[in-house]
């Protein structure tokens, strides 16, 4: 018979079984990005490892786009290469949650051998499917120990910057969009959790703080703005008070606030005076879309043209150092002429700082699709590259007129602590999508740069949509 001691001592020196590895490709916007986090986050505290290549994964998870046409590509791409070279894939994300033409799934429609599908915002629904695939270890001893995780839970982003989502899906129809039918209505985060992880960030070492959403200034609509606590404290669900308590919050740490995806609703102006003290940056993300009313109207949007134009003269009335960024879309279906005149109009008369546009493209699902008057493809190009080069015109003027000022900079690359010069952002530059500052090396020997902190710059020049700053 075995001597259960000596059985014992064998066991006890067997080697320590691997971690489960898990793949990860994360597409879309920065929304999708704070899903990709929150699964990334319980992987690890349940005990898995990320694996860098398909090759070295157990299995693969696909984080998908599904807004437009290219998007839904590119997707559809990266899960197919995923099952080529791994053959074990998991798709979530808002692609997950479209149907093709006769009602079915649309990913597995088209890939048939992944192993599950999720829709947008579905952390558990992907654990499952993780568990049902790739069991995790089994400890008995570390089993029995709560999971502890940090409120940041894992970024996908550089250190110094970090997304806070506060809500999740949209109210709104617009009719060139599917995001309601994929990411559903408004849901409304606790403000007590929306606070707890943006201290959690900030502890953390972020710097810059991106507020986002599908629509930020609707935070609170559908739970009617009630009282929730923080601190002990009572505080109002609502964008006001919450960006009130971040900027207390990031003062604290001396990191910035910045706000995007904020509609144009009469309560933003109370906003403007936080912006004018400096409390949170004189940013703000607004998309616009268009501007001639019948278009509005037709788009299903929830503001009019005339009174944006109101809007933002009244902001910079209150916040002359307010830089606007927007988005808009070209050659919307039944677009006329004037009503294409009229939107380059408002852009001259506008003067917003950082500018986006889209060629209207014809999501599947999207009910404009069926409105009288498709442009042809060729047109709704042709009308997007001209408003870019209106807006073009615009923006290079504005940062003409900050050539000999001087701006704080957040470094976001320094090589050789900056000796050599570096890049950094401004608060009129949000990450990825706007312009940056390419810091010129320093004068002095002793100044050093480093990146995710603060640096006073003289602005020298301009580069296209770039400024070029003295570190001084």
């Amino acid at each position: 018979m075995n001597n259960p001691q000596s059985s014992l001592s064998v066991n006890n020196t067997s080697p320590t079984p691997k971690a489960p590895q898990v793949g990860f490709v994360s597409l879309g916007c920065p929304k999708a990005l704070t899903d990709s986090e929150l699964i990334l986050t319980q992987l690890s505290a349940e005990g898995y490892q990320t694996s860098k290549s398909y090759a070295g994964a157990d299995l693969v998870i696909v984080n998908t786009c599904g807004f437009i046409d290219a998007a839904v590509k590119e997707s559809l791409d990266t899960i197919g290469e995923a099952l080529a070279e791994n053959g074990k894939v998991i798709v979530t994300g808002c692609l997950g949650a479209k149907q093709d033409g006769v009602g079915k799934n649309l990913v597995q429609s088209i890939h048939p051998k992944v192993l599950a599908v999720t829709g947008p915002h579905a952390t558990q629904e992907v654990m499952d499917a993780v568990h049902t695939h790739l069991p995790r270890l089994h400890d008995p001893y570390l089993d029995l120990v709560p999971q502890m995780v940090s409120a940041a839970g894992i970024k996908l982003t550089p250190k110094h910057f970090a997304y806070l989502k506060i809500s999740e899906g949209c109210n709104h129809r617009c009719t060139f969009c599917i995001i309601p039918s994929m990411r559903g209505d408004l849901v409304s985060r606790p403000i007590g959790d929306v606070l707890v992880e943006a201290r959690a960030l900030f502890e953390s070492g972020v710097k810059e703080l991106l507020v986002i959403s599908q629509d930020t200034s609707a935070y609170g609509v559908d739970i009617k703005y009630r009282t929730g606590f923080w601190d002990g404290k009572p505080i109002r669900s609502r964008t006001l008070e919450l960006t009130q308590a971040l900027a207390e919050l990031a003062d604290q740490y001396s990191a910035w606030v910045r706000l995007h995806y904020v509609y144009p609703y009469p309560s933003v102006d109370e906003l403007i005076p936080l912006m004018a003290t400096g409390r949170v940056l004189p940013y703000l993300d607004v998309p616009f879309q268009h501007s001639h009313p019948a278009v509005l109207k037709r788009m299903k949007r929830p503001a009019d043209g005339e009174k944006n134009i109101e809007r933002i003269r009244a902001w910079r009335e209150v916040c002359p150092q307010i830089v606007i960024r927007s988005t808009f879309i070209a050659g919307f279906p039944g677009e006329t002429q004037e009503e294409f005149q009229h939107l380059l109009d408002f852009l001259e008369e506008a003067q917003l700082d950082r500018v986006g546009c889209f060629a209207y493209s014809p999501v599947e699902g999207a009910s404009a699709n069926a409105l009288p008057g498709m442009l042809d493809a060729s047109e709704r190009d042709a009308r997007r590259e001209r408003f870019m080069q209106v807006a073009e015109a615009i923006s290079v003027k504005k940062l003409e007129k900050r050539v000999g000022t001087t701006m704080q900079v957040l470094v976001d690359s320094a090589p050789a602590m900056g000796r050599k010069g570096g890049v950094g952002r401004s608060y009129a530059d949000a990450p990825e999508i706007d312009g940056v500052v390419h810091l010129l090396a320093p004068q002095k020997i002793s100044k050093t740069l480093k990146v995710g902190e603060f640096t006073r710059v003289q602005i020298v020049a301009t580069q296209g949509h770039d400024l070029v700053g003295l570190p001084i």
